[in-house]
């Protein structure tokens, strides 16, 4: 392949790969009859090619970085860039007079946000009892809301194309708040639908 390494030091030449392959298809079809080890080295330049298509076509796909956590045992996803900052849930008031999925209000260094359990606000029902260790603290233009997790997984990226429209199990979800759902089950949701949502507002009447 003219000198160029395939191992990351160097640009593979794809075009002679390909040339290669039709060169060695149009012989076969003379009627050259290949060795084991040539078709081998056949199928290898096949797979590397397939492979780089694969790759390119990735990389050109729309991707989302998002914000992976655990809450209940179950998997969920929100985009990193609605994610402010990651808090330690401790010193939750409640308040009275509140919906049922308005967990209560925290002080984040002199900020009062509200901590929505997004179970309750889409109706899921509650498998097992979490930690409730950690606030993810999500921010758009108009509004700042806190929701809880036991266990923040990390950030990862999504192709958009590969996202699920919904799973049976999560018909609580309205489509409206949901992105999608990823292969391994993680529930990607809709950060900005849901912080466009005035109900998961407390307000200071209250």
């Amino acid at each position: 392949m003219n000198g160029k390494s395939d191992k990351g030091h160097g640009t593979i030449d794809w075009s002679e790969i390909y040339r290669r392959v039709e060169n060695v298809q149009m012989a076969i079809e003379r009627g050259w009859s290949p060795t084991p080890e040539e078709i081998n080295n056949i199928l290898k330049e096949r797979a590397k090619a397939l492979a780089r298509e694969q790759e390119q076509k990735e990389t050109n796909e729309e991707k989302i970085e998002v914000v992976e956590f655990l809450l209940s045992y179950e998997r969920y996803g929100i985009e990193s860039s609605y994610v402010r900052e990651v808090y330690p849930l401790r010193e939750l008031t409640s308040v009275p007079c509140t919906p049922p999925f308005v967990l209560g209000i925290v002080n984040v260094r002199g900020q009062i946000l509200s901590i929505v359990d997004i179970k309750k606000f889409f109706d899921l029902p509650e498998k097992g009892l979490g930690d409730l260790n950690k606030v993810i603290i999500l921010h758009s233009d108009h509004m700042e809301v806190g929701i809880p997790a036991d266990v923040v997984l990390g950030v990862d990226n999504v192709l958009l194309s590969k996202l699920q429209p919904s799973l049976p199990t999560l018909t609580g979800i309205r489509e409206e708040y949901l992105k999608g759902v990823t292969d391994e089950r993680v529930v990607i949701l809709d950060a900005e639908k849901l912080l466009s949502d005035k109900k998961i507002i407390v307000h200071e009447e209250v």
